[in-house]
């Protein structure tokens, strides 16, 4: 799962096996170490929820959780849809939040798109 925070906006892109652990497990995460001391990491993570309906988000102590309701994440799995949208209301305004599949890259190589969803501008002329 990627992971790209843009001013007061979040983004996540999942991959085909994500989704189906996603959707099997309700939930995937990534822990990213930014120091040897053990404390220096941050966990993100997406998450579906019968309880939720939309977006939200979840913060704790080094852990950050986009949760998403459980009918919105399995219609989306199933479809051609990009991706899911929302915001969240925090003490300093919206914070925009996007999950999305990740698709191919069109100018990489099989071994380096492995795993991703295939990119619907496949064999489009630009």
């Amino acid at each position: 799962m990627k992971l790209r925070i843009n001013g007061n906006s979040l983004r996540l892109r999942v991959t085909p096996s994500e989704m189906t652990q996603l959707m099997e497990a309700g939930r995937i995460e990534e822990t990213i170490h930014f120091a040897a001391n053990e404390e220096a990491r941050l966990t993100y993570a997406l998450e579906h929820s019968a309880d939720v309906t939309g977006m939200e988000v979840r913060y704790a102590r080094r852990e950050m959780a986009v949760v998403v309701s459980s009918l919105d994440a399995q219609r989306w799995s199933g479809s051609q849809e990009v991706g899911l949208y929302g915001e969240a209301h925090t003490s300093a305004g919206a914070l925009e939040l996007a999950v999305e599949k990740d698709f191919a890259c069109l100018d990489k190589s099989e071994a380096e798109n492995a795993d991703r969803f295939p990119n619907p501008k496949q064999g489009s002329a630009c």
